[in-house]
């Protein structure tokens, strides 16, 4: 079950964090992972730890928010089965002080970027007969975060594209879900915590963890398991859907 032997898959933000996790665990599975990372050696080294493992993938520069960068490397690419839009930036800040140029900054990755790979990547979905998108959203597309404005807008616009894309294409054989974390570990979540509360580390840590009802942060891994599953042929059945993955976060924390 869940193999992905003979597939293709373009991964967006795989460099790092979540992303990482999820073309480790395709290219486990047997797929080919092409890793779109604005960072290319992060991508790189991710693609180089893929294939030390026997797996097959390659590392591609691109900036998501650049549409015509994106055209040149789906273009290089050529046919692919899954589409896993993942790259993304947080911001912290409410309306009132969030600024203009902020705004804009999670605009461009977060939704435009999404934008940018579904524009570019549904028409190879539809030449090769079908296919899967599936993008990284957030519960704060659908629950209220504190001091997280600008980032709950992108996530609900991502959330807003994937039951677009899913009702559009379904002729097209292609299945578009959506996958909504809590708070993750990555390193964004230590860098974030060593920037915003030094000297206070380790207790920010255990507060933003006891945040999940569950008890815990997610890990990555956890996060490409629900991926691999909902990318799967095993969920043929599965379109216009949100998964939270949350530790309980938007049913249980009342």
């Amino acid at each position: 079950m869940f193999q992905l032997t003979y597939k293709s898959a373009v991964i967006t933000g795989g460099g790092s964090g979540i992303g990482q996790a999820i073309a480790r665990l395709f290219a486990k599975q047997g797929a080919i992972v092409h890793i779109l990372e604005l960072q290319a050696a992060s991508a790189e080294e991710t693609i180089a730890g893929i294939i030390a493992e026997g797996g097959k993938g390659m590392a591609h520069a691109c900036n998501v928010s650049d549409q015509q960068a994106v055209k040149n490397v789906f273009e290089k690419i050529g046919s692919f089965d899954i589409l896993v839009n993942c790259a993304g930036i947080a911001h912290v800040g409410r309306a009132d002080n969030t600024s203009e140029e902020d705004f804009d900054k999670v605009y461009q990755v977060n939704i435009k970027g999404t934008y940018n790979c579904l524009h570019a990547g549904i028409p190879v979905l539809q030449h090769r007969g079908g296919g899967v998108v599936l993008n990284v959203a957030s519960i704060a597309a659908i629950v209220g975060i504190p001091d997280r404005f600008a980032y709950s807008m992108s996530k609900g616009a991502v959330f807003a594209m994937t039951l677009s894309v899913a009702k559009d294409y379904l002729q097209d054989h292609i299945r578009c879900n959506s996958i909504s974390p809590a708070r993750v570990h990555t390193p964004f979540v230590d860098g974030f915590i060593a920037k915003n509360y030094p000297g206070k580390e380790e207790e920010m840590f255990e507060k933003l963890s006891k945040s999940q009802p569950i008890g815990r942060m997610g890990m990555v891994e956890e996060i490409a398991a629900l991926a691999l599953y909902l990318c799967s042929d095993e969920a043929g059945f599965i379109t216009g859907n949100d998964y939270p993955i949350d530790g309980g976060f938007v049913k249980l924390n009342n």
